[in-house]
């Protein structure tokens, strides 16, 4: 039996077309150049495309290998599910379930991944990891996802 879950979200497709080059490496300069002036702490950046492989990398230098792996996981997690890391974090808080339940180990629940969506299309995602203070990653990839143009 299913019940109506108010708090549903549409189903979007996946875009028929992929991201540009030219967007990929404009998001990424944007951050980049964003993270050099305002970071007291290394960060990494990650864009994937819609089925979550990786499109683009960059770290800054002595960036240790969890915040590595945490922005892809977090640009992954954006990328797969449609929905922005932190959100589906608070998604599943609100249910009782914990990031382990969903049977796939590069799902995570922190902040920092932004879904990159075009006419209800999902192309892909950001995640960025490293910065200290609340939702700084995620303020961060939104940088990046604002430099595409979309």
């Amino acid at each position: 039996m299913s019940t109506h879950n108010e708090n549903s979200r549409p189903c979007m497709s996946i875009a028929e077309h992929n991201l540009t080059l030219d967007q990929v490496q404009a998001a990424m300069k944007a951050m980049m150049d964003q993270a050099q002036a305002t970071s007291e702490t290394p960060v990494c950046m990650a864009i994937v495309d819609a089925s979550g492989n990786m499109e683009a990398f960059a770290k800054m230098n002595n960036a240790r290998v969890f915040t590595r792996r945490h922005a892809v996981r977090k640009a992954y997690t954006a990328a797969i599910l449609g929905i922005n890391s932190g959100d589906w974090g608070q998604n599943m808080s609100s249910i009782g379930q914990s990031v382990s339940e969903n049977g796939d180990p590069m799902i995570t629940y922190e902040q920092g991944g932004v879904t990159i969506i075009q006419n209800g299309s999902i192309l892909g995602g950001i995640g960025v990891g490293g910065i200290r203070g609340h939702n700084a990653d995620d303020e961060l990839a939104k940088v990046g996802l604002a430099a595409m143009g979309l």
